[in-house]
């Protein structure tokens, strides 16, 4: 049976903000989790034109996610099972992603985002959709929390140096400006009898908390991206790919990297 659910995000930044922030944030944690044996690979990034989602940005990825993997999914499926193949169109204020497994060649994940700016009050136009609103000041603590990393800045008490945003109390949603809400719908199918149900609960669960880490890596961080622009954001993406390659040349792992002191020092602040 095919999961479907919406999960909005609001966020205390702009859409112009959130572009930069999101992006400062995806290459940041790909660093962080990315290691000899696991982790993320990027295989292609290239600008892209779509008759449905116009212009923007295409990137082609390998997840290697076998210490992420349940224990009852571990148990029973080999390692390429727990290897995935992403590709994402991002024409902001648009993007989707679909994600597939080589292993299970019937599943497919899509993600399905449009930012607003908006507290996350537009209309849900689709009767069958579930709507969860996540709230990037509470942390989670499932397993798919540790699993997929914790951020521990507790935003009560958090404040920003360069913007003096923060804290977030309760209700904060409907007094912050700017606010933008990433509305973003999950789609998954896993086809398989006696654990295909399973599985895909286990996946929404897995996008949820991935969500409320990265977008709460998002504002926990915004004295580091914050005055960035996509172009640089660009570049040092292209720089880390460039290094990789060096790296793989010479036989050691291919990582991502991040400078985040270089990245504020460059005219940013």
């Amino acid at each position: 049976m095919v999961q479907l659910k919406e999960f909005r995000i609001v966020m205390p930044m702009s859409l112009e903000e959130y572009q930069v922030a999101q992006a400062f944030m995806v290459m940041k944690m790909q660093q962080q989790n990315t290691t000899s044996t696991e982790g993320v690979d990027a295989l292609e990034s290239r600008p892209f034109q779509d008759g449905l989602l116009g212009t923007g940005h295409y990137t082609s990825k390998v997840y290697r996610l076998q210490s992420k993997a349940p224990a009852w999914l571990a148990a029973f499926a080999p390692t390429d099972a727990l290897i995935l193949q992403e590709e994402a169109w991002n024409a902001y204020p648009r993007c989707k992603t679909v994600i597939k497994c080589p292993y299970f060649t019937k599943f497919s994940l899509t993600i399905e985002t449009i930012h607003k700016a908006d507290n996350g009050k537009s209309n849900n136009q689709l009767a069958a959709r579930q709507v969860e609103l996540v709230d990037i000041a509470t942390a989670a603590t499932d397993y798919w929390s540790y699993a997929v990393g914790s951020n521990n800045v507790d935003f009560s008490e958090f404040r920003s140096a360069r913007t003096g945003r923060g804290p977030l109390f309760e209700g904060w949603q409907e007094k912050c400006s700017p606010v933008m809400t990433a509305y973003k719908l999950v789609t998954v199918d896993a086809p398989y009898w006696g654990f295909g149900y399973r599985l895909e609960l286990a996946l929404l669960a897995g996008e949820r908390a991935l969500f409320l880490e990265s977008h709460r890596n998002c504002f926990a961080w915004i004295d580091e991206w914050f005055g960035m622009h996509m172009e640089q954001i660009r570049e040092f993406e292209q720089e880390s790919e460039s290094e990789s390659s060096l790296d793989e040349n010479a036989g050691s792992p291919v990582q991502f990297r991040y400078r985040p002191r270089e990245m504020l020092s460059a005219g940013l602040s």
